[in-house]
Parts: C-alpha cells; structure tokens; sequence
C-alpha cells in the first residue's frame, strides 16, 4: 500500500553516504539505474579520483536556452547510533508516517522528489522549452572541494549552459516555505599560540594558556554581541547575524607538563552584509565578558580579517592564524519580481498559496560554488510543519511531507523550464 515514491526514497535511504567512507559507487549506481528508468541521459564525471558527479539530463524542445539545475548532493553527515530510536540506515517508516534516517531531510528527499516530479511530468506527456539538468554531486558535507567547486570549473558543467538553480533549503516547523536566495561565507580559522613551557607545579609566565584565553575571549565575547543582535530584534533571522563557534582545543602532553603550544579552532559563519575585503563593518554595540563596554565593539569595524589579526595580536607575541577554509563569495540571487527567474518561481508558490519567507542560509551548501560561477540559484527544501533536523539526532521527514514535495516540484518545474528566451538568449 506504500506510494512508489515513498518506496523508492527509502531504498535510497538505505545506501550509507555517510563520511569519512561514503559509498558513492552504490549511490551513482542507484541514481543512473532510475535516470535510465526514465528516459534521462546519463553523464559521469570524475572531478577527481573517487570523486563522481552523476548529470541526468531532460532534453527541451530548444537546447539552446539556457538550461534549468536541478542539484543535490549525495553524502551525509556521521551519526552516533545509540542517540537513534531507529538504525540510522534502515529507513524506518513509524505508524505515523515519519521516515527516520540520516539525509532524510539533508538532502535525498530532495533528490528523489527531483526525479519523481519528472517522471509525473513525462507520464503526462509533458515537454518544455528549456533542458532540465540534475547533477548529483559528491563531498558537499565537507565543505564541497572534491565536488561542485571542482565541477564548476570543468568543461562538462560550462556544457551545461545553467540558466537558473535549485539547491537544498532547510526544513520549516511552520506552515511557511523558507526560500534561500544567498549564504554566508564559512571561514573556518584556526588559531596557534606559543608560549613558555614548564612543570606543571610551578607558575609560569607567557604561557601558550594565558594567550589562548586571550584569544577565545575575544572570540566569544564577539559571538555574544551577535547572539544578542539576532535576540533583540524580531526582524533579523540566523542568517542575517555572523555566528562563531569554538569547535577544536588542541594542546598538552600530560597533566604536570605546561604545553609550549595550544590550538583552537573556531568555525564563523559571515551573511553577505559584512565586508570581507575593505571599509567599514555596520556600526554596532555590545558588551564584552566582565563589565563594562570592551574596545570591540566601535562605532566603525575594520574589515573582519582585520580584526582576526587584532585579537590575535592583542593577545600577545607568538599568536598566529590561518585559514583551514576561506570563502570570499558573497553573490546573492535575485528576488525581484523584474526577474524572470524569480517571477517564475514566485508565481507558482502564489498559485499554490504557498506562503514564503526569503533568507540568508545560516551555513553553507553547494550553491556558493553555482553562484559564484554567474548562475542565479535558490535554496528550497519544500518540507512544513517539520522540525529542523539535519545533522542532529533521529532525522525523519514524515512520507506526506515528502509527497507534497514532489507536488510542488511538479509544478515549479514547468513554470522555470518553460521561461521564455531572454535578451541574452536572442
């Protein structure tokens, strides 16, 4: 009695991406085996060794449009099995239609509700204008370098001819669609700090300690004036402040032996409103650890790096940084109603009655890469009335969540393939 789609999305379920030893081999496997069910041509290409990305594409009546992206990433995130209810890779269906298993929300609903939609648009007989590509990439769960960043330099994705983008989104616990025209820049920075070593008994001036305190409050008391931003004012979301997290500690051989060196890692998320490069940041005020207004918060910020490099200079001598990753991108994609794209997607969720909030993704996702190569993209994962559960504990995403996903789908994807020729097209 299980709806086909809802059968073939748990069968994908079942097939472990997860990092560090995804089992890509299965997952193109799987995905080539039900392009060719419908009719799709199939390309792979291997970015680099081990690295695959898998593009089915549905031909339009006029190739030479530019073509509609329909793009998903094939990897998941580790899990840790006994937070689960439900084995994490069984796919589990509970008696109320919830679906446990990691990517059930990030992203292989997504991925499947792509193809199903198809396969309802071709039963029907349909065909559209503008070719429709779904590209199945790799290794975007770590941070998307052996997959979509490499793609979009080579031959095969310029082929392409991208037009318009769709990507993963987030989950919604409202009734209302979140829709992802921008993201932040991930800058992941770790931070090293020399210092004297010793015996633990003994009170040891300019120690590697004293100046990783240093620097992590710097670090944190930053994270707690945009804590407090995102707090005080309704209007903003999560993507519109920077948020930083302490991630790594790194230091120490034994408990009696001072280190001469420590480490920490911190993971900042920056919204395209910062200046990453030159000028000044938006003027702000908040307060630091203790009491009292601390020199951070000034009326004119320098440019994010440079004050990186004054927390860590303030901490002392022999404090260094470096970038483990340094996204500079800061493209957004239009949501005005004079762009054809947009007004094409718009229309559909209107005719729907499918109400929008537009966002700044709060992390990162593939999209940065498909942006920064000149293509317009948007974020959307069509799950309400969900919990946010992606990377977490139990993810699931209810099976009529999931099939009004490939609904929506069915409906946007012959409003944006059926976009008329633009002045640049001829």
């Amino acid at each position: 009695s299980e709806d086909p789609s809802v059968t073939l999305f748990r069968e994908y379920l079942k097939i472990n991406t997860v990092h560090p030893e995804p089992d890509y081999d299965a997952a193109v496997r799987f995905l080539e085996r039900v392009g060719t069910d419908l009719g799709l041509a199939c390309q792979k290409v291997e970015v680099c060794p081990g690295r695959v990305v898998l593009v089915l594409t549905w031909l339009g009546t006029n190739p030479s449009l530019r073509s509609i992206l329909l793009n998903s990433h094939t990897d998941v995130v580790p899990v840790f099995e006994e937070h689960w209810t439900y084995p994490p890779f069984e796919a589990v269906k509970d008696s109320q239609g919830n679906i446990y298993a990691r990517g059930a929300q990030d992203m292989k609903c997504v991925s499947i509700q792509y193809l199903e939609a198809i396969r309802r648009l071709k039963v029907e007989g349909k065909s559209f204008a503008r070719t429709i590509h779904l590209t199945f990439v790799p290794d975007e769960e770590v941070g998307g370098h052996k997959g979509m960043e490499m793609f979009v330099q080579r031959p095969e994705f310029k082929a392409l001819n991208v037009g318009f983008a769709l990507d993963e989104g987030l989950a919604s616990p409202s009734d209302t669609f979140s829709v992802f025209y921008g993201e932040k820049s991930p800058w992941w920075i770790k931070v090293k700090c020399a210092g004297s070593p010793g015996h633990g008994s003994r009170f040891i001036s300019n120690t590697a300690a004293e100046k990783m305190h240093k620097v992590i409050t710097s670090f944190l008391a930053f994270r707690e004036s945009e804590k407090q931003r995102l707090r005080s004012d309704a209007g903003l979301t999560l993507g519109d402040v920077t948020s930083l997290n302490l991630t790594m500690l790194e230091g120490g051989v034994s408990f009696n032996v001072v280190p001469s060196e420590m480490a920490a890692g911190f993971d900042v998320r920056i919204p395209p409103t910062v200046d990453l490069k030159v000028g000044a940041m938006p003027a702000r005020r908040g307060r630091g650890v203790g009491s009292g207004l601390t020199p951070l918060f000034c009326s004119l910020w320098q440019a994010f790096e440079e004050q990186v490099a004054a927390w860590c200079q303030a901490a002392g001598d022999g404090v260094t940084y470096e970038f483990m990753q340094k996204c500079m991108d800061q493209h957004i994609t239009s949501t005005e109603e004079s762009d054809p794209w947009w007004k094409a997607f718009s229309g559909v969720c209107r005719d729907m009655k499918l109400p929008l909030k537009l966002e700044i993704f709060p992390a990162a996702t593939d999209s940065r890469y498909i942006r920064a190569a000149g293509h317009p993209a948007v974020g959307f994962s069509p799950m309400t009335r969900t919990p946010v559960l992606l990377h977490d504990h139990n993810e699931f995403l209810n099976e009529q969540v999931f099939l009004r996903g490939i609904d929506i789908y069915a409906r946007l994807l012959p409003a944006l393939a059926s976009v008329p020729a633009l002045p640049a097209e001829g």
